[in-house]
């Protein structure tokens, strides 16, 4: 393999990586968004599937260039619904 097939290459599997990062990002936000909502609505909500997504993320991100996300408490989901209030 040449170096230009070789750069070829590892550009694409980064930009793969980088695709798949996206996919599981908007998983997560949609699920921030719903928690959000039902806080607002004074539903019971949970974070489960918010952490679910993050650790995801995470594992997916030990293989790339990918950032990290943290664990989401119910504590920050009342918070950002009080923001969402304001």
């Amino acid at each position: 393999m040449n170096v230009h097939e070789a750069i070829t290459n590892h550009t694409r599997k980064q930009n793969a990586h980088l695709e798949r990062f996206l996919e599981l990002e908007n998983e997560r936000e949609a699920a921030i968004e719903e928690a959000i909502a039902l806080c607002i609505a004074g539903e019971p909500f949970s974070v489960d599937a918010i952490n679910a997504a993050t650790d995801r993320i995470n594992l997916h991100a030990r293989n790339g260039i990918s950032p990290t996300r943290v664990h989401v408490t119910m504590d920050m989901v009342r918070e950002a619904a009080r923001k969402k209030l304001k």
